[in-house]
């Protein structure tokens, strides 16, 4: 939640409960430049007041927003959200001292962005090792951080880490999920509408252009005429990327998963019932999937809710996807 020193207020930290005493607290914060954590509980006189009769506890950090030279974790922290790239930012809310302090953690391919400290290469390898910018107050203490908060980046969760020195905020921000879909079919229509509901990017892709056009997908980010096989590498699919393939046509499944395969996608789906699906198996193995390659395909594809029409297998589909993004498993169709 963000407030303006002229009491504006845009976001929520509680759906209501807190809104009040927070924005009171975030008008002092703004005057003394000094951040707060606040503890609301139901067993609390004060929580009844400002609306927490629901249960449970929350706990809202409040900390003024620089801007400019003086602040230049935050300032790389706009940059890597406008840009998409995913980033965390680690902040001290509690301890004796340095509360407040923060560090901001990026991942690289070999080339550190201007302004960031490697990590050392004695405390952990990685093919993409973090980068930081700003301080904790202790260079040990940083490099762990660092690490911890690398981890959490590539699950996409954030966290509380608590020490001897206090407790530590690691704040995780990932790209916007994106979903590709292969095969411009009737499904794709729902599936594609239901995933930018949910906040994905969308991405339809199919070499055949009765199918691929504005008319039927007005609303996707990107709409490809090509052959998919050719047009996935391209794409960069990364592991903020779903690949559903659902032309339901060997010549342009298979290939296409061929592709998808070679990336870290964590969810990769494909049409067709089991006996489609083995037949499909057989013909990637000869083009050279391994047996990994295989079990990371999902098939029959989405979540068993007994769907029939296209617009039930869509989500179905979608729903399979959200369960694979938030670590869970279902039985499959």
């Amino acid at each position: 939640m963000a407030i303006t020193d002229t009491e504006r207020m845009v976001g929520s930290v509680s759906g209501g409960c807190v809104e009040g005493a927070v924005s009171e607290t975030a008008l002092e914060v703004l005057r003394t430049g000094t951040p707060q954590l606040l503890t609301f509980g139901v067993a609390d006189e004060e929580a009844w007041a400002v609306g927490l009769s629901c249960g449970g506890t929350i706990e809202v950090y409040v900390e003024p927003l620089p801007r400019g030279p003086e602040a230049p974790e935050f300032e790389a922290f706009r940059a890597a959200l406008r840009d998409g790239r995913p980033v965390a930012m680690a902040t001290r809310i509690s301890g004796p001292d340095r509360v407040g302090s923060r560090l901001l953690v990026e991942t690289s391919s070999g080339r550190n962005p201007a302004g960031t400290t490697a990590i050392p290469a004695s405390l952990g390898t990685s093919p993409a090792p973090p980068a930081w910018t700003g301080s904790l107050g202790d260079a040990t203490l940083d490099s762990r951080i660092a690490l911890r908060a690398h981890e959490r980046l590539t699950e996409g969760r954030s966290e509380i880490v608590e020490d001897a020195s206090g407790r530590i905020f690691l704040e995780v921000h990932s790209p916007p999920p994106r979903l590709v879909i292969v095969g411009a079919v009737h499904i794709a229509v729902t599936l594609a509408r239901l995933a930018r509901e949910l906040g994905f990017s969308v991405v339809v892709t199919d070499a055949r252009g009765r199918f691929a056009t504005p008319d039927r997908f007005p609303d996707v980010d990107d709409l490809i005429l090509g052959w998919p096989h050719e047009v996935l590498p391209s794409l960069a699919l990364d592991e903020f990327s779903h690949v559903v393939v659902i032309t339901h046509d060997a010549k342009i499944d298979n290939p296409a998963l061929l592709a998808a395969l070679r990336s870290p996608a964590p969810y990769i789906g494909a049409l067709g019932s089991r006996r489609t699906h083995a037949r499909r198996v057989a013909a990637l193995r000869e083009a050279g999937a391994t047996e990994a390659d295989i079990t990371r395909i999902h098939s029959p594809i989405g979540l068993d809710i007994g769907a029939r029409t296209p617009q039930e297998i869509a989500l179905a589909t979608m729903a399979e996807i959200v369960a694979v993004r938030n670590g869970l498993t279902g039985p499959q169709a």
